[in-house]
């Protein structure tokens, strides 16, 4: 890779919103991961990762915003903790300065609980609801479909019946673009209906390819990931976006990246 890589957290001007701002990594913690699925906090200064289950995975979990000319769009919703009673995905938007209520697209690559788990909030006398109240969620159908269908412990389906019947929820079916540019794609690679995002504006594009391409390590090296549905596909997706980024300069967005969220090709 050339010495002019090198990474950036603002887009300029095709991407500046509210503040001059481009795109907001929204992390909320390291993790550990094993077989169980059980995302286990990890403290990088006190813990070590010898003494966790053998084969644990170290991963950020890190929404993104992006903010655009005409939206504040919300890249996946996290793990949906809540601390005092606020979600921290709602306390990392406002201490970003962006209150909850300016997001205007939520796009899910997929419903796993760790992407997914903010998309609603159970308020008392309430029930769950939307986290975002003014916001239009896009999903595959047929992944909160298969959300239903297979359940625990992969998805969290009762904070997903949210999604179920709501105006504010927009199925999608297959590939195509939102608002002529966004497009979106299922992959099939780490999970059957796993759809990734291209976000363009005139010639910045920035790509978000959640748990297919979750690591900037991934993009780098060759290998197949036995947690994928189709860890084959998955490793030469990589490849293939990492060529046509290197080539468009694109911006990738890295969700479980521990040290680089954000990477741009110059």
């Amino acid at each position: 890779m050339s010495s002019n890589n090198k990474e950036k957290n603002d887009l300029g001007s095709p991407f500046r919103g509210t503040g001059g701002r481009g795109i907001l990594p929204l992390s909320e913690g390291t993790f550990t991961i094993d077989n169980s699925k059980l995302f286990i906090p990890f403290n990088k200064a006190r813990d070590e990762l010898q003494s966790r289950s053998a084969g644990s995975l170290l991963v950020e979990i890190q929404p993104f915003v992006v903010i655009t000319s005409k939206d504040v769009i919300l890249l996946d919703t996290g793990l949906g903790y809540e601390h005092n009673g606020v979600m921290q995905l709602h306390r990392n938007l406002m201490d970003a300065g962006i209150n909850p209520g300016e997001v205007t697209k939520v796009l899910l690559s997929h419903l796993h609980k760790d992407h997914a788990g903010g998309v609603g909030m159970e308020r008392e006398g309430r029930g769950r609801q939307l986290s975002f109240s003014n916001a239009i969620y896009y999903v595959q159908q047929k992944e909160l479909a298969a959300a239903f269908e297979k359940g625990f412990p992969s998805y969290s389906v009762k904070e997903l019946e949210c999604l179920r019947d709501s105006s504010q929820v927009v199925l999608l079916d297959g590939n195509g673009y939102i608002d002529d540019y966004i497009h979106y794609e299922i992959t099939g690679a780490h999970s059957p209906y796993h759809q990734v995002f291209l976000i363009k504006k005139d010639d910045a594009i920035i790509f978000f390819g959640g748990d297919d391409a979750p690591q900037l390590q991934q993009m780098k090296h060759r290998f197949v990931a036995k947690y994928d549905f189709n860890g084959r596909k998955a490793m030469e997706l990589r490849r293939e976006w990492w060529k046509k980024g290197e080539k468009d300069k694109w911006t990738f967005l890295f969700y479980h990246d521990v040290k680089n969220p954000v990477y741009q090709f110059k």
